[in-house]
């Protein structure tokens, strides 16, 4: 595993960095916001432990420019600060998990690997099928490199059918990807949101890229 830790206190860090030597990870260790912001986002980790109280940036600044470069990383939170806010304000700014201070290296590997387990399955942040590029981080939508403006409904249909490429994806698997219910229906509506996607895809280009499969679906060629 490769792990990066952000991490001010030199007794804190150090002993992280044992610790994760030991396990038989590579570890990394910036001691400030700014450095470990600048390494976070120039290398790849599979992990990132941030304390939030960092010198000359606050770890919760560094979290939030990570994510706003679309750098997806586990990052575990590490801090003195405790409160219900605290947490919250942590977890919404992108964290997977937070820990605080004083801990045991032993509880922190083991939320590292829950961490990981989860992140292994995370959808991949951008969709690519053909010339259609979906971005989830941004939502939004190109073909051909040509910006396409999709409603919500519209987005979560195309992400659908983008990642069964290939593969029919049937009404009842729309309806529960948008409504989470496996109710069908006898209404138009999916037949509805698809002619309107099809019109905003197609606009510019002579081949339709959603086709329907008689009785059974829609799908996307994957090539």
């Amino acid at each position: 595993m490769n792990v990066l830790v952000v991490e001010d206190d030199p007794v804190i860090g150090k002993a992280l960095r044992q610790g994760f030597v030991e396990t038989g990870s590579e570890c990394a260790w910036a001691k400030d916001g700014p450095r470990g912001l600048e390494m976070a986002s120039s290398q790849q980790y599979d992990v990132i432990i941030l304390d939030l109280m960092l010198p000359r940036l606050p770890g919760l600044e560094v979290l939030k420019k990570l994510r706003a470069q679309g750098i997806q990383s586990p990052v575990i939170l590490l801090t003195a600060l405790g409160s219900v806010d605290d947490r919250v304000a942590g977890l919404n700014s992108g964290a997977d998990d937070y820990l605080v201070k004083p801990f045991a290296f032993t509880e922190l590997m083991a939320r590292i690997e829950a961490v990981c387990r989860r992140t292994t399955t995370r959808p991949k942040p951008v969709i690519q099928v053909r010339d259609i590029t979906l971005d989830l981080t941004t939502r939004r939508v190109t073909r051909g490199g040509v910006e396409v403006d999709l409603t919500p409904t519209e987005f979560s249909l195309l992400e659908l059918l983008m990642r069964y490429a290939g593969q029919v994806v049937t009404r009842k698997m729309l309806c529960e990807h948008l409504w989470q219910s496996d109710w069908e229906g006898t209404t138009n509506v999916i037949e509805v949101h698809i002619n309107r996607l099809r019109g905003k895809l197609d606009r510019k280009f002579g081949e339709s890229m959603i086709q329907t499969v008689r009785g059974r679906g829609y799908a996307i060629p994957a090539a």
